[in-house]
Order: structure tokens, then sequence, then C-alpha cells
């Protein structure tokens, strides 16, 4: 590290398990295993939607991107996490650091955005299904898609710019398994209270953004649904729409416990298991959640595998 304790360090140490070293086998092995089932889901989906034509619509355009970017988050946290549980230093450095936030932020952003766009596809196909093609558009899902995207890219490069103006003089290690912003401030030796200040507006108005186009979405879709005529059409809906609605609820639900709080940067490793539900849990189930219980995947999926067996 450099010498100077008011400076920026070449290094930081991440100890967020390193408190319970008798769990590193065990953890390591749950963590890895979660981290190929994630890849292989994620990834196995964004492939599916690629090579199938029947998929090439708003929603699964949304499905896929999601996708990209949970498979983006969890390649950002897991490997570093893995690699830390056996070595003695766990280091990063203050690059590798920076970088890691980045992507985690844009993968944050980018799904907060691209869950809204869905839940308003959703909108539009239940409650107006007849103006779906006219009102869902291939070029408003292009404009979505490539918004979330540029949303996505912008709160990240506002976040990592302040950080790099902080200086940090006190141990540089951080209670956490991987460089979330946080635990950066908790080991600044200068007030972040605009970086603080920055985050929770930002966090805090995209969340609210899009949160209350999903809301607002689903109180449409819903009511839609009590006033179908069709028991069998409304239980089929209503499932469908409970999974996804269970999803958002999850993923909105960590991050506004983590970073919409104004109160977030003292609640020290008590965030972890919370941080471990969205980096790691969360991309985990949803490309179940969202093909599992679609039944227009799941024929692909068989049609495909029929294909490869003959």
């Amino acid at each position: 590290m450099m010498s100077d304790n008011s400076s920026s360090p070449n290094e930081f140490t991440l100890i967020g398990f390193a408190n319970h070293p008798e769990f590193k086998v065990p953890l390591f092995v749950i963590f890895f295993a979660i981290y190929l089932v994630t890849m292989a889901g994620n990834l196995g989906l964004v492939a599916l939607i690629y090579v199938e034509r029947r998929l090439h619509t708003p929603m699964y355009i949304f499905l896929g991107n999601l996708a990209l970017m949970d498979s983006c988050c969890s390649s950002a946290i897991t490997p570093k996490m893995l690699q830390n549980f056996f070595s003695v230093e766990k280091k990063i450095s203050f690059y590798e650091c920076m970088v890691q936030f980045y992507f985690l932020c844009l993968a944050e952003t980018t799904d907060c955005f691209l869950l809204a766009a869905m839940a308003y596809d959703r909108y539009v196909a239940i409650c107006s299904p007849l103006q779906y093609h006219s009102r869902m558009s291939k070029k408003l899902c292009i404009q979505m898609t490539t918004g979330a995207y540029i949303a996505g890219n912008l709160h990240p490069m506002i976040e990592v710019g302040l950080l790099f103006k902080l200086t940090f003089c006190r141990s540089h290690q951080i209670d956490h398994f991987f460089c979330d912003v946080l635990p950066l401030y908790r080991i600044s030796c200068v007030d972040p209270y605009i970086n603080e200040l920055i985050l929770f507006i930002l966090a805090g108005s995209i969340q609210v953004f899009t949160i209350t186009i999903v809301l607002v979405s689903y109180v449409y879709i819903l009511f839609t649904i009590f006033t179908m005529k069709s028991k069998g059409g409304r239980g089929k809906a209503l499932s469908t729409c409970a999974s996804h609605f269970l999803s958002v609820s999850m993923f909105y639900g960590s991050l506004l416990f983590m970073y919409a709080q104004p109160s977030s940067i003292n609640s020290g490793d008590k965030n972890i298991p919370v941080a471990i539900f969205y980096t790691v849990v969360i991309p985990l189930l949803n490309p179940f959640i969202y093909s599992l219980r679609n039944k227009e995947v799941i024929s692909v999926l068989k049609r495909l595998m029929r294909k490869t067996i003959l």
C-alpha cells in the first residue's frame, strides 16, 4: 500500500467471510455450484432466444437482456469471492475494485429498467391485446432496451467518478465479500456526505421511477385478470403474473433495503445476507422463474432437445 495514509490505496482487503474460516470449503462448493447453474441458466436462455426466431418478440428480447445482465452481475462478484475463500491475503486492487463495482452497478441499474419495460409489455399484452403490435413495436422495444443500457452505464460512471475523489486512510479492509460503495464510504478518511447524498438521490430516483411503472402496470393487469370471464384464462394469467411479481418484489426489496435508506452506510456486515440475495440468489432464480413457467420457452426447449436426440 502507499505510505501516505491519506491517499488512495493500491489495494483493499475483502474480509466478508474471513471471520468464519471453518465454513470456507462448504461455502466454496455451494457458491461455485450456484455460479455454474446461474451462468448455464442465463446464458442458455440468451442463446435460446437468439437462435429461435419465434422468441424474437419484445417480451423475450427484454428477458434475454435481463439474463445477460444477471450473468454480468454474477461474473462481476462470484469469481473473486470464490478465489478469496482460499486466498491468505484476500486482496483486490484499487482499480479492480472500481471495475467490479462498475459492472455490478451497471447490471443492477439496467435490470431495474428492463423489469419496468417487461411489466409495461405485459400490461399492453394483457390489457390491450388487439393494440399490442402497434403499441409495442420493434422500434419502441429497441429504444427501451437501449435506454436501459444508457441509464445502466451513466449511473456507475457517476458513482465511480465520485469514488475516485475519496481518499482512504483507515485499515483498507472492506467488511464485505465484494467492492460495494457503502463499505468503501465507511473506510474513507474524508466525509462521504456528497457521495451518500448523490447515491441516495440516484438510486432512490431510479427505483421509485421503475417501481412506479411496475406497480401501475400490475395494478391494471390484476384488474383486467379479475374481470376475465374465463376461469382458466384468469388462473393462467394470475399464476404467471404472481411468479413474475414475486421475482420483481425480491429484487427491488433487497435494493431498497441496501441503497435507498439514509442509514444504509452504518449497517456494516448486517447487509451481507441481503447482498448475497441480490447478487447471487436472484440471478440464479430469474431464468427459472421467467422460463420454466413459460409454455412457449418449454415448447422450444423440447423441440430443440428432440432434434438433438434424433
